[in-house]
């Protein structure tokens, strides 16, 4: 008779009481007290999902679109996917390439290296004078996570892994799911190649995307909206202990089988 596993749980739990983030906000020290506030103490192992927009807006990446004069290839684009030529100008300018564009859709390959709509420059839940500010991402998520993850070390006593999470479309797929764009104290990716499975079976290409699992799962609890819940604390992950990035996540382009010639940026 086979033993019995052990009873595994991992919980989701939203940090509520964060306040309105502003530029140069210690996020650290306002994720401890909300910590605190809900009799909450950091154990080992503990992850913290948070949401990129959080980190933008601590890091003051607003920009005020009457200050952008666009491009005569942000215009044509524009023409063609119906934006604001101010905002393809900003896409554009935080790219690297263009990946597809029709009527209301402009994808591209963010500057850190993956591929989304917009390069993640939002205009929801950003509080600012009119419809004319928007929203970039972090301008280096690894890094901001690592600052992050040793602030609240230091302040705490325990180092959190830590997940910066965003919201990206999926090619074949319906919907929008968390993805990590940033990692600190974590694997991003799990190499179980050379384990075996129930069967005995040596694993011989399974590589699971660690950071983007979590992500997406803290994406249930913290939601797209006006849930006001952009931190969650994720417990019970039995994870390896090592430090991974999110760029670990971006498959290269010449092992991408899906991937054809993206047009060129200027």
């Amino acid at each position: 008779m086979s033993a019995i596993s052990p009873l595994v749980q991992v919980s989701l739990t939203g940090l509520p009481g964060l306040p309105l983030i502003q530029p140069g906000d210690d996020l650290g020290q306002l994720i401890v007290e909300a910590l605190g506030r809900a009799d909450l103490a950091l154990q080992p192992g503990d992850v913290l999902v948070i949401t990129s927009k959080l980190v933008s807006k601590a890091e003051n990446r607003f920009c005020d679109l009457a200050t952008v004069i666009p491009s005569s290839r942000a215009e044509e684009i524009a023409a063609t996917v119906r934006k604001d030529p101010r905002l393809v100008e900003l896409i554009l300018r935080e790219s690297s390439e263009v990946s597809r564009m029709r009527a209301d859709v402009l994808i591209v390959r963010h500057r850190l290296g993956f591929t989304l709509a917009n390069a993640g420059i939002d205009h929801s839940n950003v509080n600012g004078d009119g419809e004319d500010w928007v929203l970039l991402l972090p301008e280096d998520p690894d890094r901001s996570a690592r600052e992050i993850r040793a602030r609240i070390g230091a302040l705490a006593g325990v180092e959190p892994g830590i997940v910066i999470s965003d919201s990206h479309g999926r090619p074949f797929r319906q919907g929008t799911v968390g993805a990590a764009i940033g990692v600190a104290g974590i694997p991003a990716l799990h190499d179980m190649r050379g384990q075996t499975d129930l069967f005995g079976r040596v694993l011989r290409i399974t590589v699971t995307g660690v950071g983007d699992e979590i992500a997406a799962a803290a994406g249930l609890v913290s939601g797209q909206g006006a849930e006001g819940l952009p931190v969650v604390l994720v417990r019970g992950l039995r994870l390896p202990r090592m430090d991974g990035h999110a760029s670990d996540l971006v498959r290269p382009p010449e092992l991408d089988l899906y991937r054809s010639p993206m047009s060129g940026m200027d």
